[in-house]
C-alpha cells in the first residue's frame, strides 16, 4: 500500500501549521475542523453571550490563518498559541461589553431531576447554583482565565499556565485566589 502524499495527510499541527503559512487552505480547514470547538469552548466560557463567542471563535481562527507565518513550534504548541488569541479576543470582546452595556440578566439554570428532593433543597440549590454562576462573573479576568480554562476546559496545568502566559505556579496562585473569592461570594449571598 503506498503511503499518503505528504501534502495530503499531515496529522501533525506544526506541519499543518508550515502549510497554512505558505497559504494552504485545506489545511486551514483541517487544522480549524480539529481545533474550532475547544476555542469556542474557551470563548463561551469567558463571554455570556453564545453570538460574541462564535465570532471570537471564528477571529482567532483568522488570525491563526494570517498569523501563521509567525507561528514557532519551538515556543508553544499550535493548541496553546490557538487558545491564547481566543483567549485575548474573548477578554478584550468582553472588557467592551461591560463598558457599553449594562450586564445581562442570569441564563436560566438548568432544571433539577426530580428525585424526590424537597422544594427547599431544590429551592436552595437553585440559589447556591445563581450565586456561584454570579461570582464566576464577578471574578477579575485573569482568575476567571484561570478558572474556565482548568475547569471548564480541563486542560492540563502546564497548558492553562502557557496559554495565559503565567507559570505553573503562577497559574495555582490564581487558581486558589479564585476559589477563594467563590468561596467568599456565595456565602455571603446565602447569609
Amino acid at each position: 500500500m503506498a503511503a499518503p502524499h505528504p501534502d495530503r495527510e499531515p496529522t501533525d499541527d506544526a506541519a499543518l501549521m508550515a502549510r497554512i503559512a505558505r497559504g494552504d487552505r485545506q489545511a486551514f480547514d483541517t487544522l480549524a475542523a480539529r481545533h474550532l470547538p475547544r476555542a469556542l469552548a474557551v470563548a463561551r466560557h469567558i463571554l455570556s453571550d453564545p453570538s460574541d463567542a462564535e465570532e471570537v471563535a471564528q477571529d482567532a481562527l483568522l488570525r491563526l490563518w494570517t498569523g501563521a507565518s509567525r507561528f514557532d513550534p519551538a515556543r508553544a504548541a499550535v493548541t496553546t498559541w490557538l487558545h491564547r488569541i481566543t483567549l485575548n479576543l474573548a477578554l478584550d470582546r468582553r472588557r467592551r461589553a461591560l463598558r457599553t452595556r449594562p450586564a445581562r440578566p442570569l441564563e436560566d439554570a438548568a432544571e433539577i431531576a426530580d428525585t424526590g428532593t424537597g422544594a427547599l433543597a431544590v429551592l436552595e440549590h437553585r440559589q447556591l447554583k445563581s450565586a456561584l454562576a454570579e461570582g464566576l462573573r464577578a471574578l477579575p479576568e485573569r482568575q476567571r482565565a484561570a478558572f474556565a480554562l482548568t475547569y471548564a476546559q480541563e486542560l492540563p496545568a502546564a497548558e492553562a499556565a502557557g496559554t495565559l502566559g503565567v507559570s505553573p505556579r503562577a497559574l495555582e496562585g490564581l487558581l486558589r485566589r479564585a476559589r477563594l473569592f467563590l468561596r467568599d461570594w456565595v456565602q455571603t449571598r446565602n447569609a
